[in-house]
């Protein structure tokens, strides 16, 4: 297993390129709304990120393991999609809940993040889970400083998501990031403390829970690529790239569109 640990340039250019990933969430934000396609929010994304913020995007034709490469610039991932949900011309309607997943590439440094968006209103139920699910995300977060280990960042997210009464994916896990897009370690969203790979300072991950309404089980579409749940109920992922420091934690892909920091948070470096 290869993990990198960033300089202090290295660190720097992560800021940079994690920044901006978070910056093209804010700019999609107004556009979520009953009637658009992904497809739409998709072109609005690559637009964004290489004629704004001249950045590569990332997912595009991105094929890890010689395998059909995917063929959009986001990931769009609607309602029972867990994850790499292809943009399409569907409309989105009121009531549906959608994950953007945006990697932007900045001067060969990656930046990873997801956040979840609801379109017009929904159910009660549906706004708890992507709630509970963003909570759980930070739970995880908070377990980070240099000399923990994985099972704790995993222990926290599934005794919290689990406690709610919702599952948790575990076939997909957050990763290492930096110069290439899937680094080691793998991050699992459950597992026991004081188990894994201990964290270094300098260390880069990404932590992104995918928790599901119903039962675990996954199964995958026809297109390669989307991800769906087994008994088709709602999925919700929220996605921070995080720096590992001697005493804590800096989330690199903060902004100032994204949610509030939940309560239980304490005081940290954010950005």
């Amino acid at each position: 297993m290869t993990v990198t640990i960033k300089d202090a340039a290295g660190i720097a250019a992560m800021r940079v390129a994690c920044r901006l990933a978070a910056e093209v969430l804010d700019y999609l934000a107004p556009f979520i709304k009953p009637g658009v396609t992904t497809n739409e929010i998709d072109k609005l994304a690559h637009d964004y990120m290489v004629d704004v913020q001249g950045c590569i995007p990332a997912p595009l034709n991105y094929a890890p393991h010689g395998g059909t490469p995917y063929p959009k610039s986001i990931c769009t991932s609607v309602n029972h999609v867990v994850c790499h949900g292809i943009p399409n011309d569907k409309p989105l309607k009121k009531g549906d809940i959608v994950n953007l997943d945006i990697t932007t590439i900045k001067d060969g440094w990656h930046g990873d993040t997801s956040r979840m968006f609801i379109v017009g209103d929904a159910s009660p139920a549906a706004k708890r889970l992507c709630q509970i699910t963003y909570d759980a995300m930070w739970k995880g977060i908070a377990q980070v400083k240099a000399g923990a280990r994985l099972g704790d960042i995993g222990h926290a997210i599934q005794v919290f998501a689990e406690a709610a009464g919702y599952s948790v994916v575990r076939e997909f896990c957050g990763h290492g990031i930096g110069e290439k897009f899937h680094e080691d370690p793998q991050v699992l969203h459950y597992g026991k403390p004081g188990t894994g790979m201990e964290l270094k300072a300098g260390m880069t991950i990404t932590i992104e829970p995918m928790i599901n309404q119903g039962r675990r089980e996954l199964k995958e579409m026809n297109d390669g690529w989307g991800i769906v749940t087994k008994d088709r109920s709602l999925s919700a992922q929220w996605e921070h790239t995080v720096l590992v420091t001697e005493t804590g934690y800096e989330v690199l892909t903060v902004s100032s569109g994204m949610p509030p920091i939940p309560a239980f948070i304490q005081p940290q470096a954010l950005a």
